[in-house]
């Protein structure tokens, strides 16, 4: 059925004190979704961000990100007051989200809540205990190690809990028990916030499409709690990790760091681990977008301490194997295979194999560096479609700043004629909707025609990253009723 929805991350929302939360301005963004005929809402992945604040590098891969619980759900739960939200308000820039001020004051305003809380007697707290164990304890006592021991990576404490021996993890649990106990109700409040913000969209026709990363982060409960998963030696140390090999763009490549999968143990385990993470993925979201689906396929393995990628190589990852076992387990699921970039005959063959719908990124058509197949009239139904996406230049930050070459094929295809420059997020919002794919989403930032001071990532880059937020009165009636008009001249509504 062809649909279309908007991508917009959590954080991009204008809520009040200084990010993106389940508040109020969710509910609203999720009525304008409706109200526009958009049958998705897109979002990024929503685990708790470490350092250079990215949702990519979580310290877990499981938990929730307790920067986007609604302050004033806990203020309506008797928790907190006003006053005091307004006192450790992080907001200076309504467009911008410090991150730093947010580390420093949000923890601050989410522990008053936390000791003012009775949940021992709560059956929906006591239920939330018992459903979420197996990740749950492990994270939450990670983040209480980790804030008693400054913050530093888990390879640098001290050896009893790095390696978690019994008697270490005894005597931790015991020592830190009320601040695992604050970890525990920041979940628990994330989740049920969560899931009342997402119940509410599917009531109103709006599926949530979310985000995974393929990796997790060496500094995560994941790497900490199960090694085993992972290609550590002996002292949990990586013998490899993640990246991706010198190219055209860029000659050293990219070293990403994240350590990377024992596949074998994986398969001898039947991929449990991956089960138990792809059901939690499913109660969090209707549809699953998975990020580097080619690495399920080939995986570029790098020296672990290497600067460059350029003295990796290839591995052969588990291949359709792992779907086949999730097919098993939940039946047919929803995911969006991400199959970006350069792709291999074998790659092509598994998102093939596997039925999931791959990726078109408009921008990337007009690439005079190498053939494409993004242009629209080279596309199949079973796939979604976008003018771009989170790591991309926003549509009038791209056009502004094409090389010549590009830019002449750009003002052809898309028939911009002279004085029209300023229409041209129309123009590729148009030429997406009115594609074959059966699914096109258009980020935010498009829609509102805006440049590259909105941009959410520059992949490879530190600093400015994820700050990006909406204007408070950017969703306007006429916004609404313009892309409902398109929705439904293309058959999107």
């Amino acid at each position: 059925m062809r649909a279309g929805g908007i991508l917009l991350p959590i954080a991009s929302l204008p809520c009040a004190y200084g990010i993106g939360t389940f508040s109020k301005c969710a509910y609203e963004f999720v009525d304008f979704l409706q109200r526009a005929g958009q049958k998705y809402w897109q979002i990024l992945p929503l685990g708790p961000t470490g350092y250079g604040d990215s949702p990519y590098q979580s310290f877990s891969t499981f938990a929730g990100n307790p920067y986007f619980i609604d302050l004033e759900g806990l203020v309506e739960a008797g928790l907190l007051t006003r006053e005091e939200c307004d006192a450790y308000d992080a907001e200076e820039n309504p467009q911008y989200i410090d991150y730093e001020k947010l580390y420093a004051t949000r923890f601050q305003i989410l522990r008053k809540a936390f000791k003012r809380s009775s949940l021992d007697d709560d059956e929906a707290y006591k239920e939330f205990l018992s459903e979420n164990e197996e990740w749950l304890d492990n994270y939450c006592l990670y983040m209480a190690v980790k804030n008693y021991f400054g913050g530093i990576s888990w390879k640098q404490w001290e050896p009893g809990i790095q390696k978690r021996t019994s008697e270490a993890v005894e005597n931790y649990r015991k020592l830190l028990a009320e601040e695992i106990d604050f970890y525990r109700f920041q979940q628990f409040w994330f989740q049920k916030q969560w899931y009342e913000l997402k119940q509410y969209a599917n009531d109103h026709g709006v599926d949530i499409i979310g985000d995974i990363p393929i990796y997790v982060a060496f500094d995560s409960a994941d790497t900490w709690a199960n090694p085993e998963l992972f290609q550590f030696d002996e002292n949990g140390t990586p013998t490899g990790v993640a990246g991706c090999p010198p190219d055209g763009f860029s000659a050293t490549g990219q070293v990403w760091g994240n350590p990377l999968y024992d596949w074998e143990y994986h398969k001898r385990t039947n991929y449990t681990w991956w089960k138990k993470r792809m059901e939690r993925c499913f109660r969090l979201y209707d549809v699953v977008r998975v990020d580097h689906f080619r690495g399920f396929d080939e995986y570029f393995s790098i020296p672990y301490g290497a600067d460059t990628a350029a003295g990796g190589h290839w591995e052969k990852g588990p291949g359709i194997s792992l779907f086949n076992e999730l097919k098993k387990e939940r039946g047919d699921v929803r995911i969006i295979a991400e199959d970006l970039g350069f792709l291999t005959d074998s790659v092509v063959k598994l998102v093939q194999d596997t039925g999931y719908p791959g990726m078109k990124v408009l921008e990337f058509a007009f690439d005079s560096r190498e053939e494409s197949n993004y242009f629209p009239y080279t596309y199949t139904q079973n796939c979604v479609a976008y003018t771009g996406t989170h790591d991309n230049q926003t549509v009038q930050g791209w056009f502004q700043t094409l090389p010549k070459e590009d830019y002449e094929t750009a003002v052809c295809y898309l028939d911009v004629k002279s004085g029209e420059e300023r229409e041209i997020h129309w123009k590729m919002i148009r030429a997406v909707l009115s594609s074959v794919a059966d699914t096109a989403i258009i980020p935010m930032q498009d829609y509102l025609g805006l440049d590259d001071e909105a941009r959410i990532n520059t992949p490879s880059s530190l600093g400015g990253n994820w700050v990006w937020r909406m204007d408070q009165g950017a969703l306007t009636r006429e916004l609404e009723q313009k892309i409902l008009k398109l929705a439904r001249i293309y058959g999107r509504a």
